[in-house]
């Protein structure tokens, strides 16, 4: 896809810029030529589906009802419907109409053109180029666009030169490629390292004298997201504890740079809503940075039930062919005697204390009492 990269400000409106190949979606459609370039330009009429050979196309200057010449000796002529300017000067930039008539319909199309420099230094012009995006890892293709109008007497293409910013030799690369035929450089295992600025060049002959025709392609070079091999997140072939009677949320993810995976649970060898109508399964897919997606699906069990602690719940997802499964089960948690276990040892911690403190405290009267009391048991000395 290519699209022109700058803006223009027109009798106070912002008119998009919009690429020759699809000006019939463009209100006030631009084009673009380097100073000192040919360039032939179609009527981009939308409104006639069909032209037949019973229409009339005519080219104006705008605001002038005299018709543009159609001497092929004239800088600025028409023909074969074309407004053709050999070359391009300067002053040529701004509003041109183009008339269409037949025997039941009639319409026109207005048309700007810029005229430009190049900027120091450069062999191109930074605002006036062509848009292209190739996939890292794919063979791409960069295309010299609108060169279908300029061929040499015997019709046949001239040869196309090409450079990278500014520079021949890039075609040394053995990844790139002449395409047959066309007017486009092929690119085998397409890199970051591909993107930038691709000028082709052409030497058009009309009536003796010779002209150069260059474009220039801004080439982005989008990066294929990693095909990392899907893992699960969770479940990890574990068991959860749960309270009868309570809420829990069974939840399944993946992660991987696959979009479109698809996890799924089943339980007793059925999907879940199978095995009780109240689980109904939500399932979503998160972009994450670097490609990556995580895909996951999840329900909720309102109320655990005895059932529940029966069987494992199984999350599946498909990849290359194969199914692949993790699992999650439910369990009642196991009775708790530790705090038994701590609050009998802190008792009896607690009466030791206790009765050493009285003992300290009480210890003649316990051993008057003592004897008092375990006299008579006692024989005389």
């Amino acid at each position: 896809q290519q699209k022109m990269t700058s803006t223009f400000l027109l009798i106070g409106h912002l008119i998009p810029l919009i690429p020759l190949f699809s000006a019939e979606e463009c209100v006030i459609c631009d084009y673009f030529v380097l100073v000192g370039e040919p360039t032939a330009i179609s009527c981009p009429i939308i409104t006639l589906p069909v032209l037949h050979s019973d229409y009339n196309l005519t080219w104006y200057k705008n605001g002038t009802a005299t018709p543009v010449t159609t001497e092929r000796d004239a800088r600025i002529h028409q023909r074969e419907g074309l407004l053709w300017f050999i070359p391009a000067a300067l002053e040529d930039s701004g509003l041109y109409e183009c008339g269409v008539r037949s025997l039941n319909h009639s319409n026109q199309k207005t048309i700007n053109l810029t005229v430009f420099k190049n900027d120091n230094g450069l062999c191109f012009n930074e605002k006036m180029k062509f848009e292209q995006k190739v996939m890292s890892k794919n063979t791409g293709k960069i295309i010299c666009p609108d060169l279908e109008h300029f061929k040499d007497e015997d019709n046949n293409q001239p040869e196309v030169h090409w450079y990278k910013e500014c520079k021949s030799g890039f075609l040394q690369d053995k990844r790139l490629l002449l395409a047959e035929g066309e007017n486009a450089v092929l690119i085998y295992n397409v890199t970051v390292q591909d993107r930038g600025n691709y000028t082709c060049r052409m030497i058009y002959t009309y009536m003796g004298k010779q002209y150069n025709i260059s474009r220039t392609m801004s080439l982005e070079v989008k990066e294929r997201p990693l095909q990392i091999r899907p893992e699960f997140i969770y479940p990890k072939n574990n068991t959860i504890e749960v309270e009868l009677g309570s809420h829990v949320v069974m939840e399944c993810n993946i992660s991987s740079g696959i979009n479109g995976l698809i996890p799924f649970w089943q339980v007793n060898d059925e999907d879940v809503d199978s095995f009780d109508i109240t689980y109904r399964e939500q399932f979503y897919e998160e972009e994450m940075p670097h490609g990556l997606a995580v895909s996951g699906t999840k329900f909720n069990i309102s109320k655990v039930k005895v059932k529940d602690y029966a069987h494992k719940f199984f999350c599946h997802f498909i990849y290359a062919s194969q199914q692949f499964t993790a699992y999650i089960k439910l369990e009642r948690p196991a009775q708790n005697i530790q705090g038994y276990l701590i609050g009998g040892g802190i008792s009896l911690v607690f009466l030791v204390f206790f009765t050493v403190i009285i003992y300290k405290i009480f210890k003649i009267d316990i051993v008057l009492w003592y004897r008092d009391s375990c006299r008579p048991f006692l024989g005389k000395k």
